[in-house]
């Protein structure tokens, strides 16, 4: 089949559409290795648990669909405190491996239950604005991407106003730079970190509910691709960026519909991990990582 420019262009639109959910995801894995240099494995795992979550209430209540969008955040964001204090809050200093493996075992954890749950059958997904196609000249946008778009924008928009505008914000920056000088000022950086893993886990149940809603179905397959991609956002957009992880996100959004385009469903994933492979050869710091230089 023959691929001219406007599939090209259409392509890529399309993927910068749904990158914004990567980018959401990315923030989340780099606001918690800014807070804390740690990672926290399974951060996608409680994105999609708290869309599983959100839809089983709107399942059993009967509410509108689009309260999805709202219950799945909130249901992530508990899910995020509770692997702070089990898997981060209580973990020895001297051992810096033991938070990584303990958040490795939460994410199997989380989705052995959701698979449970669910027999490991994929679930139908409410779209929101799915009827909704517009057309500029000879390209097209999905409504539902659109929604993802926009609200992925609000989402962004607000985190950054708590970030820099607020008194959480400045104690979550004064922590992941110096967290005994910030305890010396009267932060308390075990309760700032706590809300630090709430706020992305809120991130990720958003994320978690609008990669579903455009996929149209939401499965415990979707768990480790969404990890992955999250850490090759942050990697790609520089470990603790918050415009890196953004921009990476979109990138990796519009590369990954792009090699789907060119290559199929079966080797997109390879030029994923092969464009992660060309920023650690050549600029292994990220868009926006700082190189680290010794005192």
């Amino acid at each position: 089949m023959a691929i001219d420019l406007v599939d090209v262009v259409q392509a890529i639109i399309d993927g910068l559409l749904f990158g914004s959910t990567y980018a959401l995801i990315g923030l989340g894995f780099t606001l918690i290795f800014g807070a804390m240099h740690k990672l926290n494995m399974a951060y996608a795992a409680s994105a999609i648990a708290g869309a599983y979550v959100g839809l089983a209430v709107i399942l059993m209540s009967g509410l509108p669909v689009v309260l999805t969008f709202l219950l799945g955040p909130v249901a992530s964001g508990v899910i995020g405190f509770g692997i702070y204090v089990t898997c981060f809050r209580y973990m020895p200093a001297t051992n810096v491996l033991a938070p990584l493996m303990a958040s490795i075992g939460a994410l199997f954890f989380i989705d052995e239950m959701i698979i449970h749950a669910t027999a490991g059958s994929p679930l139908s997904f409410p779209a929101i604005m799915d009827d909704v196609f517009l057309e500029v000249g000879e390209y097209g946008f999905r409504g539902d991407l659109l929604f993802v778009l926009a609200t992925s924008l609000i989402a962004m928009l607000v985190l950054l106003y708590v970030l820099f505008s607020t008194r959480l914000g400045l104690a979550t920056r004064a922590v992941s730079q110096q967290a005994v000088a910030a305890e010396l000022c009267g932060i308390a950086s075990h309760r700032t970190n706590a809300k630090t893993f709430v706020i992305t886990g809120v991130l990720g149940g958003l994320a978690g509910c609008m990669a579903a809603a455009a996929v149209g179905v939401i499965s415990p397959l979707l768990t480790v691709p969404i990890t992955v991609k999250g850490l090759i956002v942050t990697v790609i957009g520089g470990l603790g960026s918050i415009p890196g992880a953004i921009v990476a996100g979109f990138a990796v959004g519009g590369f990954e519909n792009l090699f789907l385009l060119l290559f199929g469903v079966n080797q997109r994933d390879i030029y994923v991990f092969l464009l992660l492979f060309v920023f650690l050869v050549f600029r292994p710091n990220g868009l926006f990582g700082r190189a680290n230089r010794r005192d």
